[in-house]
């Protein structure tokens, strides 16, 4: 995209990296630059405004949910790799955390198959036996 008007910062700059700039997480002088040029260019200041109102209503919507640590330390490990520009593996990181779900799934059905009713839960044994009365 962009507005037609020459800037020091080409618009297509500043809209790859818009979320760097919304999370804070551009250098100070780059900083600097996006914000003048989003005085200058409505139609980039109209796509921050937008994306800064999406990123709101996320956060408030999901910002309660607590984040598995494992969960976090896996993205965070994915955008190490891809910042280092090293292979990413083929799985996303949620496709890998449903994988491994499953499996710890799977043996926990399996351990619970293999010792009979000695892992049930409490509150199951007292509806079974609530019935049978």
């Amino acid at each position: 995209m962009s507005c037609g008007e020459p800037h020091e910062k080409d618009c297509s700059e500043v809209l790859d990296h818009l979320y760097e700039y919304l999370d804070r997480e551009m250098p100070a002088g780059e900083c600097a630059e996006f914000q003048v040029h989003l005085d200058e260019c409505s139609p980039c200041l109209e796509k921050y405004g937008l994306e800064q109102a999406v990123k709101k209503l996320v956060k408030r919507c999901c910002g309660h949910d607590d984040v598995p640590t494992d969960l976090r330390s896996k993205v965070m490990g994915r955008i190490d790799l891809i910042r280092a520009g090293e292979t990413v593996p083929e799985l996303s990181v949620l496709e890998q955390a449903k994988h491994e779900q499953a499996q710890r799934e799977q043996a926990d059905a399996e351990a619970t198959d293999a010792g009979g009713s000695a892992g049930a839960d409490p509150g199951d044994a007292r509806a079974e036996a609530a019935r049978a009365e």
